[in-house]
């Protein structure tokens, strides 16, 4: 195979991964290195790449339990803020192409400050990683009942066929 394959394959892979986790195929084509101007075209052909779907189904089977709502909590706690440090530091107002291509998903404001500054704030990740837990003891709580009741409903239904 050669390097130029490698890294087609390589970033077929990546897309798979980050679309599992995502389910934005743009964003996944992004993300995985695919340019942005492309991003959709190319995120198309990966869905209709039957390796791809099989990649895409073995990973989200892995992590189904995943609601879209702990996918964008876990992005809070856990996602890169150096797209946003990178704007609030650049010399020059950014282009809307270039604006497009930062991953701004953990930033709750942005606005233009008195002498020309930026001031970001981000969403609170103190607060996201606790949401977290709570969704996660939650689960837990509920799967602990659930075999709880699975226990006594087949604990009844061996006493009935032991009384007849």
């Amino acid at each position: 195979m050669t390097e130029k394959n490698e890294k087609r394959e390589r970033m077929k892979y990546n897309f798979c991964c980050h679309y599992a986790v995502l389910g934005n195929p743009e964003e996944a084509a992004v993300k995985a290195g695919y340019p942005k101007s492309t991003a959709l075209a190319d995120a198309a052909d990966c869905l209709n790449d039957e390796n791809c779907r099989n990649i895409i189904t073995a990973l989200s089977q892995v992590i189904s339990d995943e609601s879209p709502a702990k996918v964008g909590l876990r992005r809070l706690a856990f996602g890169s803020s150096r797209d946003a440090v990178t704007l609030a530091f650049s010399e020059e107002a950014p282009t809307q192409d270039s604006i497009s291509e930062l991953d701004l998903f953990n930033v709750s404001e942005i606005k233009r400050v008195k002498g020309g500054g930026v001031e970001i704030k981000f969403f609170d990740r103190l607060k996201a990683l606790e949401k977290l837990y709570e969704l996660e003891t939650e689960q837990h709580s509920r799967e602990n009942a659930d075999g709880l009741l699975e226990a006594l409903a087949a604990s009844a239904g061996k006493e009935e066929n032991e009384n007849t």
